[in-house]
């Protein structure tokens, strides 16, 4: 019988709805034998997270999703890891100063709208937020509710992105400094959704050279928000590179997803899968 992997998904920790209970419960009921939780720059809800999956039977990999700002035109990208160790005092310092930036984001997110005539966006978005971290996602949620846009795509269109009243650049970690917090404890490193970031062919070509010069293996060649066309393509470029190939949905509400839990598409054939790897041994 086929194993179905989703290594990519996020919890109230970070920007989810569901809590790390009830994610990892509705990935049990889709069918999902071996779930990974990859909040953003914080493993808070991985106690919770793994102790349901052992409850019910489930493989349970820790991770986490960390934001990178690359190159000189400082563009955000987002790294997995794979079979973190929470404990990790080098991580966790990484994280920290990730989640202090965030938090003076929010409030500057908040301020920036509110010249735009928005009033109490950041309060607003603290209300969405259960975790450690509020983010762009908590603000999207609050101006849908307000009635300021009718769905994620369109707040992020209007209100969040460059140019726009609500963007503030990202000054997140170095591409060297997220695989060494993830690699230094012991885990796998990721480029997650590569074909969302819209590169050119030789731009994303030089993000894979520098990621696997710093210690990366991983691709996420299967992710919720990419077509089968990009799923060949990225298929390609991870045996090309020599890169374990990895799936995730990118799993966040119920009410607003790429993919649903437990519903990707296979690996293409020519990918190693990051699970072969000698870690996976005592979960596969």
């Amino acid at each position: 019988m086929n194993r179905i992997y989703d290594l990519h998904c996020h919890s109230t920790a970070s920007d989810g709805s569901l809590s790390p209970t009830e994610l990892v419960s509705r990935a049990h009921e889709m069918g999902v034998n071996v779930l990974a939780l990859t909040d953003h720059d914080v493993t808070s809800g991985l106690e919770e997270a793994e102790k349901t999956a052992t409850d019910l039977g489930m493989g349970f990999v820790p991770g986490i999703e960390i934001s990178v700002t690359w190159s000189k035109s400082r563009q955000t990208v987002h790294i997995v890891g794979l079979h973190v160790d929470r404990r990790s005092e080098t991580l966790q310092q990484g994280l920290k100063k990730l989640r202090e930036f965030r938090n003076w984001r929010a409030e500057e997110i908040g301020r920036r709208l509110a010249k735009k005539g928005i009033e109490g966006a950041y309060d607003g978005a603290c209300e969405f937020a259960g975790g450690e971290i509020i983010s762009r996602t908590h603000f999207a949620r609050f101006l849908i509710e307000q009635g300021y846009a009718k769905d994620m795509r369109d707040c992020f269109k209007h209100y969040l992105v460059k140019n726009k009243p609500g963007h503030v650049p990202g000054d997140w970690a170095s591409l060297e400094a997220a695989v060494g917090w993830i690699t230094g404890s012991g885990g796998q490193a990721v480029i997650a959704h590569p074909a969302r970031y819209k590169m050119t062919a030789t731009r994303l070509r030089n993000l894979i050279g520098e990621f696997k010069e710093v210690g990366g293996t991983g691709f996420e060649v299967v992710s919720g928000t990419h077509s089968k066309e990009e799923i060949g393509y990225m298929g390609r470029l991870a045996q090309q590179f020599e890169l374990q190939a990895s799936c995730g949905s990118d799993f966040h509400s119920p009410s607003n997803v790429y993919l649903e839990l437990g519903r990707l598409p296979p690996l293409p054939e020519v990918c190693v899968p990051i699970w072969d790897d000698e870690r996976w041994s005592g979960i596969n």
